[in-house]
């Protein structure tokens, strides 16, 4: 089914075709210091990439994505509250149609200009259609951008890229490119089980949701939006406001390392 953000097929719509959004551990969720829960026990986080992994970046339509080579265990996430190495697939941006919004996760009342996902899967699982299948299959790790006056260099080598897939459909060659450059200095984070955030939102993901965002600059953020969510030949119609609203957090436990 087409889904998407506008208001005939958001994410108002998105349960009429994929009943599990209407889920009891459905994400993103609102992160409140009050019923967040320090877990002493969470270990810190690793995660050691390859940079030879990184293989295109792309413009679906619905995000940039930049994809990588998950064939084996050579870019993997481990520790924190994970059991085991988990591989890194993809990674994806989230943004808003101006700074003040765009972020997925929201703390403390805060929304974030925008939200990067880095997505893995368990390979305990045979592939990673399965892993979407299991609870423990996936694990996310989140990284708020915040809007500031010293914006993170790294950020550049993704944006450069930008103009070579303008429109939907678009995809360029990505080759030698480290994520991990892209973190803050803070391995600080929060923790919870939840879903994807886009249909058919499974509820198979390991949320790891770092502290500190890190900042990025409003010609950066504009340089997001000046996607198009719309093919070449069509219309340019701006890739903004690809977030999902919170949802209700149930009776679930966030935890944090800090």
């Amino acid at each position: 089914y087409p889904w998407g953000y506008d208001s005939d097929n958001g994410p108002d719509q998105w349960h009429k075709n994929y009943p599990i959004a209407k889920g009891r551990r459905q994400s993103p969720i609102e992160i409140n210091n009050k019923d967040v829960h320090y877990d002493r026990s969470l270990l810190p986080w690793f995660a050691s990439y390859d940079p030879g992994a990184s293989k295109t970046i792309l413009n679906n339509g619905k995000t940039c994505r930049v994809v990588f080579d998950d064939s084996f265990d050579r870019s993997v996430l481990r520790g924190g509250p994970l059991l085991g190495v988990y591989r890194l697939r993809q990674l994806h941006f989230h943004w808003g149609s101006s700074d003040d919004h765009g972020s997925e996760h929201v703390v403390n009342g805060v929304r974030y200009a925008g939200e990067l996902h880095l997505l893995h899967w368990n390979p305990k699982y045979s592939n990673y259609l399965d892993a979407v299948r299991r609870a423990d299959g996936i694990a996310v790790l989140a990284i708020f951008l915040e809007v500031g006056k010293t914006p993170k260099l790294e950020m550049k080598r993704i944006l450069e890229e930008i103009n070579a897939i303008k429109t939907k459909g678009k995809e360029a060659s990505f080759p030698n490119f480290d994520p991990s450059i892209l973190f803050p200095k803070s391995h600080d984070y929060w923790t919870y089980h939840g879903s994807f955030t886009t249909p058919p939102c499974e509820e198979c993901i390991t949320w790891i949701i770092l502290r500190e965002p890190i900042i990025v600059s409003s010609d950066q953020m504009a340089k997001l939006r000046s996607l198009s969510k719309n093919a070449e030949n069509e219309p340019v119609l701006p890739l903004v406001d690809n977030w999902r609203p919170t949802q209700p957090r149930y009776f679930r436990m966030v935890s944090a390392s800090f």
